[in-house]
């Protein structure tokens, strides 16, 4: 079982390129700790900003500091950095259009039973609204170094969440296809297809393992790129399958399902069935606790997709 966070790849990425390229600057909002950018704070301390508690001016200092140069990467807990830095993420990064890379951290319900205020159940919807701002959310720790190395190489804005605790592995070290905003097919199958991102992409793969045993046979794909969205990938799996389940720690509305719900409507019209968190405060309890009570877990796909292809 793997035991490496998200958060701490994003940290290794980062130091590494920043022994040779000293405009990479961190910047946190007392959350160094559970960035797990402590490392990064020690070994380059004249390339780390420690903002405290102020989200807000974390991210327009960030964009500031990209507008003289540096490529900054601002972290902070995804709940609020998708809420009270809301306006400054859209005028200060997206629309001046600065280097800057949000990493929202401990995202979706990570949290726990903190309760609604420390959850990040909008914000796929929140910033995939805005203008000239990215979003993704890798499956496991290997893509999530491919695409910190590739957002390395641009300068465009975007934001990253990454949950709090370690991910099943999708893929390994030597085996980690990706290609930037370009979804990847994990499996192929002809009844239905799986779309997924971040931390729902594991249970998804699982489902299909237990759905084949059931004589169906599903595709899955890994949409890691929430936006811009691989809408060329979903009208090629999608078209000729009988149901498409799209799976997201989100809330139901204006998040993955509802982007790929476009799509299809307008490209390949078939069933879309959106699994998600509920319209509603979420019950308190750990990650793999409160997945189990919503079905968002190998067993709830599994039983959605036979339901829906009956």
């Amino acid at each position: 079982m793997n035991k490496v966070p998200n958060r701490a790849v994003i940290c290794d990425v980062l130091m590494e390129h920043a022994k040779t390229d000293k405009d990479i600057t961190v910047l946190c909002s007392d959350s160094r700790g559970s960035a797990s950018l402590a490392p990064f704070a020690e070994a380059f301390p004249e390339q780390f900003v420690e903002v405290g508690i102020a989200e807000q001016n974390l991210v327009s200092i960030a964009a500031g500091l990209a507008k003289c140069g540096k490529k900054t990467y601002a972290a902070s807990p995804a709940c609020f950095l998708s809420t009270r830095s809301y306006e400054q993420a859209k005028v200060d990064v997206a629309y001046s259009n600065t280097n800057v890379k949000l990493i929202g951290i401990s995202g979706g319900i990570s949290y726990g039973s903190l309760g609604m205020s420390h959850h990040s159940a909008q914000d796929i919807a929140a910033m995939s609204a805005v203008p000239n701002m990215r979003v993704y959310l890798p499956s496991d720790r290997h893509q999530t170094k491919h695409l910190v190395e590739a957002l390395l190489q641009d300068e465009k804005p975007a934001y990253i969440r990454v949950g709090r605790n370690p991910v099943e592995d999708i893929y390994t070290e030597e085996n980690c296809p990706f290609e930037m905003d370009k979804a990847t097919i994990l499996e192929k199958g002809e009844d239905a297809v799986l779309i997924a991102c971040g931390e729902m992409v594991a249970p998804c793969v699982e489902a299909a393992v237990l759905l084949k045993e059931k004589g169906i046979r599903v595709s899955v794909v890994d949409m890691y790129c929430a936006k811009p969205l691989d809408a060329e990938t979903v009208v090629n799996e999608a078209k000729g399958k009988k149901l498409v389940v799209t799976v997201e720690e989100h809330a139901p509305f204006g998040g993955l399902g509802a982007m790929v719900s476009q799509v299809v409507g307008r490209e390949c019209p078939t069933k879309v069935i959106n699994l998600a968190l509920p319209d509603a405060p979420v019950v308190s309890g750990t990650s793999r606790e409160v997945f189990d009570y919503y079905g968002l877990n190998a067993a709830g796909i599994v039983e959605t997709v036979v339901r829906n292809l009956q």
